[in-house]
């Protein structure tokens, strides 16, 4: 708190402030300093509730010890000053009975009869105040269900009696009766008692989330790992993070411990490391503590037990140091329930847990599927390919010789001997062999800095990779290879280009390359005694440069000129049968031919090119080509033989190392294939795909580009719980997480994540992200119409949540970015919709600020027609006459909403297939409107009458429905 409230109305704006913050350490200690605070007002009431609050933080923080003590100091009011508690008080204290009873149970260190005679206290209490007592028999049977003694008798006495209203909620009690039958072994009738928490329809603070980690495990165990699935996805989103929900989390870490998810699992730990500093509930930290075993348990089984692992803080950790140190501790915790309980309980159900062995092998959670093998800092950039690959020589002189004979052609064989050859110049003890035929070591080290080169240029490190090639040319230069120095200059200057050219328009990228291709011609006409390969290069990145250049500005001029250093490259590659240049010739001559628009031609090279490729190679060409060709044909508009193609293509992209075979783009081609086809699921699984062949091999911004389609793609097609868990693992990636990705990018990812909370109906987590997002964009002073857009938006979720101070300020922003660069439709949508909510909230106490809002949808309307803007729906000015109709309506303002309706029914013109839906919903609520609020229901009735043939000639079944079963109502009321 910045300061302390200095009367009781500023007490209670910082009660409700703190409210709505989220459970743990700041508004712990936010409502200590508050209970401290009301206690210098000689106002009980206050004291009261300030000390109720502060229950509630210690309880939902998982501070066990320290609820009671409140809740004491709470009884102690109620017995001196009766009066001072309110209805709702007096009931809220009798409630928290229970959390406190919760409470002591979970302390090992209070005595069993210490819980009795809190239980004999409640019942007694209950019993003076004329109280039910299902509740006292419900803590009864939850503290026998605890010590594992007398549990049947104690269900019985509980389940069987009426509930009162100080019972614990629907949802909550659902859960307890489930977890009895789970305990018998009756799996399917605890998920048939579960059934309304897990389909929704009874919820609560803590539930349905409680209950979606209990009831994982048996619905595996009941052949439905389908709807597991979709649970722990949907579960996980509800309790991760919450000090309070520690055991939930570890359910869902042993789910995917036993499911073939364990890199999810060491993800999922990471994200919850805070809970094992913050939990204070011996309980729930034996709860979480034993899913944890049992994740970190499995991995180390795996041979996986030097992984690095999230645990307590002020260390790093291994998993198998981690799960030492967990087990030890959660041991402890075992013995000491026993031992305050008498009971074996909580050992035996730690030794099920740690025993069960693993239910299904494998089954993919989210759209990121990942193994331990990707978690390892050793681990191969990609899975072995299935060409063989030759044996990497033993001695050093051999492996330089074999690196640069396969370098020469262009291998991928090359890379592994780089990697050996790194490694082993890398070691302290390393020798250079003094060998003429293998060259000085400033050589070597020319050849790895090379080849690290190429890598940069692959992951688009452009400006990286340009600093490497400088400092291979110098290298070359000193170990007196002109050639090869020249070779490293001119690739240089492309990647010079390239990065240079980042950001810029297209007639100065232009501009770069044009000076870049001149450099590589100097480079080429000075350099002596050039080997037929340095020079097939040299040509190659000549030709290269200048197709870049073509692609950029589609001239002519540029085009000629492209074609003719290609022409230059295939008649030397032809000379000197430079198979590898011979074939990336033919790619960019197709390239050329595509670009001049001559499809058919571009098609017919690469059918020549596919052939001499199967027969003579370079096989590791054929995927690219393939590739070309599918994307040709999809310029050519016939998807089905683009599928054809890059299906080969990606088949046969398999048998070598995604660097060379372009697999990330092949996938992401045919996801665009894929959309045009009407096959969005495979398209899905082809965007994830290419993203994660990205991220292996170090293209971290495509890769999340990628995964931002991927998580839109996942929103747009329902699969919202989809597209958070995507979303959650991308944004916890260490860069990500440390703000060292670009932050639009970044933005871009969250926004789509906010998105998708609120199509998940978790409107406070949206609201938080879109008010973080609004704040951000608003120094985006490039780009103010996406900080337009975003406030937008974030003015429509505040509204929902009824805070329609915040939501002005936000509509504030928006209409003074929108002034700079119009985003007229987002902008008259989210006004309109705004005034909406304020009319359906509010009634006529919202319609003055409601009727503004459509005021300045009305500006923009003005300014969008003005302007020539077409939208991409109904006219703005129609939309606007109808919600007019609807504001009205919701005010009460009967005759004013109808004439409203008319002018939009007038704006909307005849129904047709384009506006069918909305006409007939105008025509709906005009109908309800005029029939049933201004009882004029012959004029209703005609109007619907009317309506019904003209929309049943149009097919549109539903709509004819609406308005039926509106007339027959109308008639019946008559």
């Amino acid at each position: 708190m910045p300061t302390a409230p200095q009367n009781t109305d500023e007490l209670y704006d910082a009660l409700q402030e703190n409210q709505r913050r989220p459970y743990g350490r700041a508004r712990t200690v936010a409502a200590e300093e508050l209970a401290e605070a009301a206690e210098r007002f000689e106002d009980p009431l206050a004291l009261v509730r300030t000390l109720f609050e502060l229950q509630e933080a210690y309880t939902y923080g998982s501070e066990p010890r320290k609820s009671p003590v409140v809740f004491a100091r709470l009884l102690t009011l109620f017995d001196e000053q009766p009066d001072v508690f309110t209805d709702r008080l007096r009931h809220l204290l009798f409630w928290r009975f229970k959390w406190v009873a919760n409470s002591l149970r979970a302390l090992p260190e209070i005595p069993l009869t210490s819980l009795r005679q809190w239980l004999t206290e409640m019942r007694a209490r209950y019993e003076k105040a004329g109280l039910g007592l299902q509740p006292y028999y419900a803590q009864t049977y939850q503290l026998a269900a605890h010590t594992g003694e007398d549990t049947a008798p104690a269900y019985e006495l509980w389940a069987a009696r009426t509930r009162t209203p100080l019972s614990d909620c629907e949802a909550c009690e659902i859960c307890e009766r489930a977890l009895h039958h789970l305990t018998t072994g009756d799996d399917a009738r605890a998920l048939a008692t579960w059934e309304p928490v897990l389909e929704g329809k009874e919820s609560c603070q803590e539930e349905p989330a409680r209950s979606l980690s209990y009831a994982l495990l048996p619905l595996l165990r009941t052949g439905d790992a389908d709807r597991a699935r979709e649970l722990h996805l949907a579960g996980y989103r509800g309790c991760r993070r919450n000090p309070s929900m520690a055991g939930e989390v570890g359910r869902h870490l042993e789910f995917c411990a036993l499911t073939g998810n364990e890199a999810r699992g060491l993800e999922l730990l990471a994200e919850n490391r805070v809970l094992f500093s913050e939990v204070d509930s011996p309980l729930d930290q034996f709860d979480f503590l034993t899913g944890v075993e049992v994740l970190l348990r499995r991995v180390d089984s795996l041979g996986h037990g030097e992984l690095p692992a999230a645990g307590y803080p002020g260390r790093t950790w291994t998993v198998a140091g981690l799960c030492a140190e967990v087990r030890e501790r959660a041991d402890d915790l075992a013995a000491r329930f026993d031992a305050r309980n008498g009971t074996m309980a909580h050992t035996d159900r730690r030794k099920a847990r740690l025993d069960r062995a693993p239910l299904l092998d494998t089954l993919e959670l989210t759209l990121r599927t990942r193994a331990l093998d990707d978690l390892s800092p050793a681990a191969p950039a990609a899975a072995p390919p299935a060409h063989t690959t030759a044996a990497v020589p033993d001695t050093v002189p051999e492996l330089i010789a074999r690196a640069r004979e396969l370098d020469e052609q262009g291998h991928p064989d090359a890379q592994p001997c780089w990697e050996r050859l790194r490694t082993l110049v890398a070691a302290r003890d390393y020798t250079h062999p003094e060998d003429p035929a293998v060259g000085p070591l400033a050589r070597l080290r020319a050849d790895l800095l090379s080849d690290e080169a190429n890598g940069a240029a692959h992951r688009d490190e452009d400006a990286k990779a340009a600093a490497l090639y400088e400092e291979a040319a110098v290298l070359y230069e000193a170990a007196e290879l002109p050639g090869d120095a020249a070779v490293a200059r001119a690739a240089a200057a492309l990647a010079e280009a390239e990065a240079g050219g980042a950001g810029t328009d297209a007639e100065e990228k232009a501009g770069t390359l044009t000076a870049s291709h001149a450099r590589v011609v100097r480079l080429h006409e000075e350099a002596p005694g050039l080997t037929p390969c340095q020079e097939g290069r040299l040509l190659r990145l000549r030709a290269s440069t200048l197709c870049l250049r073509a692609q950029l500005t589609g001239s002519e001029e540029h085009l000629a000129a492209a074609a003719a250093e290609v022409e230059l490259l295939r008649t030397f590659a032809t000379r000197h049968d430079l198979a590898v240049q011979i074939s990336g010739a033919a790619l960019l001559r197709a390239g050329v031919h595509a670009l001049s628009g001559e499809l058919p031609t571009a098609l017919t090279e690469l059918d020549a090119h596919l052939d001499g490729l199967r027969q003579h190679g370079p096989a590791w060409h054929l995927p690219r080509t393939l590739g070309l060709r599918g994307r040709f044909r999809m310029g050519l508009r016939d998807p089905q033989a683009a599928y054809t193609e890059l299906s080969e293509a990606v088949r046969v992209a398999a048998e070598w190392p995604a660097r060379v075979a372009d697999t990330a783009n092949l996938h992401g081609d045919l996801a665009e294939v894929c959309m045009h086809m009407g096959r969005p699921e495979e398209a899905l699984r082809h965007l994830t795909r290419s993203a994660e062949v990205d991220l292996r091999h170090g293209k971290r911004t495509a890769a999340f580009c990628t995964y931002s389609n991927a998580a839109q793609l996942s929103l747009d097609l329902g699969r919202i719980e989809d597209s958070i868990a995507l979303l959650d693992s991308v944004l916890a990636e260490p860069d990500v997480a440390a703000g060292e990705l670009d932050d639009r990018l970044s933005a871009q990812l969250r926004l789509i994540r906010a998105r998708a909370l609120h199509a998940g109906e978790d409107l406070k987590a949206a609201t938080t992200e879109f008010v973080a997002l609004a704040a951000e964009s608003a120094g985006w002073d490039d780009d103010p119409g996406s900080h337009a857009m975003i406030a937008a938006e974030t003015a429509v979720l505040l509204g929902e949540a009824g805070d329609f101070d915040r939501a002005g300020e936000a509509v504030g922003q928006a209409l003074a970015a929108h002034s700079r660069a119009p985003r007229y439709e987002q902008l008259s949508n989210a006004l309109r919709e705004l005034a909406r909510l304020q009319a359906d909230q509010q009634g006529a106490d919202g319609l003055t600020d409601a009727l503004a809002r459509l005021a300045d949808a009305e500006r923009i309307a003005d300014e969008a027609r003005t302007a020539g803007y077409e939208p991409h729906g109904r006219s703005l000015e129609t939309a606007l006459a109808y919600e007019h109709g609807r504001v009205h309506a919701y005010a009460g303002q009967y005759e004013d909403s109808l004439a409203a309706l008319e002018k939009a029914l007038g704006g909307l013109g005849e129904p047709g297939p384009e506006n069918a839906g909305e006409w007939a919903e105008c025509v709906r609520l005009a109908g309800v409107v005029e029939g049933i609020y201004l009882e004029r229901t012959a004029l209703a009735l005609a109007r619907l009458d009317t309506a019904v043939p003209r929309l049943a000639a149009l097919g549109c079944t539903e709509e004819t429905e609406a308005l039926t079963a509106l007339a027959i109502r109308l008639r019946d009321e008559e």
